[in-house]
């Protein structure tokens, strides 16, 4: 949440960390005079980080971080308290790192010289600070009277603006909801809109549509959501999932209009030990029955993608499953984007790799899995040189921030999933990127159909 242009200073909650030194009479530079944290709480009820900078024009800008429940083993650690408190959940030795290590050291900085920043920090301080990394941003827009997404197009070079498809999480399973389904993620995507506004319309009648379909089927209790605000009725099969939503889809009337992706998140049930997949790790139970080889998952999807609608499959593997991602990108991947998450958590090292291996051909973005903005634009660029699709993310753990939308059109990223249009964390997002494509008005561009690759490389 930003306070971008307000002139009016809000009260000092620290005073000792936003020491009163103004800039020199006659001088224009506005630089950072403090930057202060807090623990507050995100959508799961567990703790997480908000911080606000000061500028010295008297302006305050506010980010705050999400966090994940299914999290790579490669993306940068969070950093808890453990301990008794919150369970262990609490992050107020991150809160102190800000106020005393990394606040102090930022004063008097340009927040417009991101990259520089960036790099001070992966230098001098642990390089990690999402949520200050959040601020920067906002306070570097703040400084030049621009929109958060023309700052952020202007730092990466790009120089078209794109209103991105929104994925709605529509069918909760993994570790977002309580049922059986093994697969974690089943999304609508309107790519026969004609607007943003239009997408929202199909999205929401669909989600509708589909919980009358659950309920009618399944029973009330089975239109409970989950984490992200999908339903999680108590269903195993994941086909009977993806067979829920083509239901639903043409009630609404949107067959052809309205298709349908999945976040598998295979890493939740890769057992290393004997390299299979258990579409059954839910169960108390569990025989093991259900105990799958890659290439046999890999022919699961092969069967999904000739029965449904489908056009995205994120994480289909486990994340240093390079062989079997390689081969199901062979086989399929010029009509499916295959998302790599969990395989490069937004890091350009692995995402490099992962070109050079042919393992995917699209980026999930998520800012606080690498630890900085200029890494992630730099993933981001790698991603669409390599002529792969982007993806910005949420975190199944959100916030009310509303920065990922800013990032999504301001990088043309084409894509992006933040939840269900239900829960008013997942919602402060996609209403946003309403308001953005307001303010662009005639200048709005629609991702659509071109979702995989909205514009040129940057």
């Amino acid at each position: 949440l930003l306070l971008p242009f307000s002139t009016a200073s809000p009260p000092l909650l620290f005073p000792s960390l936003f020491p009163q030194n103004p800039p020199p009479a006659g001088s224009m530079a506005v630089t950072i005079q403090g930057i202060v944290a807090r623990q507050i709480f995100d959508s799961r009820g567990n703790p997480t980080v908000e911080a606000d900078v000061r500028l010295s024009n008297g302006n305050v800008c506010r980010a705050a971080v999400p966090s994940g429940a299914s999290t790579g083993v490669y993306e940068a650690l969070e950093l808890r308290d453990g301990g008794s408190d919150f369970l262990g959940k609490g992050v107020l030795k991150a809160v102190e790192n800000v106020n005393t290590i990394i606040g102090p050291a930022l004063i008097g900085k340009d927040p417009t010289e991101q990259a520089q920043i960036d790099n001070f920090m992966v230098q001098h301080l642990d390089g990690t600070s999402n949520e200050w990394g959040w601020c920067k941003q906002k306070a570097g827009a703040c400084v030049k009277n621009i929109p958060l997404y023309q700052h952020i197009a202007n730092l990466a070079g790009n120089k078209n603006l794109v209103l991105p498809v929104p994925a709605f999480n529509v069918i909760n399973g993994g570790s977002h909801a309580g049922n059986k389904l093994a697969m974690q993620e089943f999304m609508i995507l309107p790519v026969g809109a004609s607007s943003f506004r239009e997408a929202m319309k199909m999205g929401v009648e669909v989600y509708h549509h589909l919980k009358a379909v659950i309920k009618k089927k399944y029973g009330q209790d089975a239109t409970n959501v989950g984490d992200e605000g999908g339903f999680a009725p108590n269903i195993q099969e994941n086909k009977e999932g993806l067979e829920l939503l083509k239901t639903a889809i043409a009630k609404a009337g949107y067959t052809g209009k309205v298709v349908i992706g999945m976040d598998v998140a295979a890493s939740e049930f890769y057992n290393e030990k004997d390299h299979t997949y258990d579409l059954n790790f839910k169960e108390e139970n569990n025989d093991g029955s259900q105990k799958i080889s890659g290439d046999s998952l890999k022919n699961v999807y092969k069967s999904f993608v000739a029965d449904y609608p489908i056009v995205s499959i994120e994480d289909p593997f486990d994340q240093d499953d390079w062989t079997h991602y390689t081969k199901l990108t062979e086989e399929i991947g010029d009509e499916v984007q295959i998302v790599g998450d969990d395989l490069l958590v937004t890091n350009p090292t692995r995402v490099a790799k992962a070109i050079k291996e042919k393992a995917c051909n699209a980026l999930l973005l998520k800012v606080n899995q690498i630890g900085s903005v200029t890494e992630s634009i730099e993933a981001v660029q790698m991603a669409k040189h390599a002529g792969w699709g982007v993806m910005a993310s949420h975190r199944s753990g959100e916030t009310e921030d509303t920065f990922i939308a800013d990032l999504s059109v301001g990088l043309a990223t084409g894509q992006i999933k933040t939840g269900a249009p239900c829960r008013s964390e997942r919602l402060a997002k996609y209403n946003q990127l309403l308001r953005i494509e307001e303010e662009l008005g005639t200048a709005a561009v629609y991702a659509g159909e071109k979702f995989r690759a909205p514009v040129e490389p940057y």
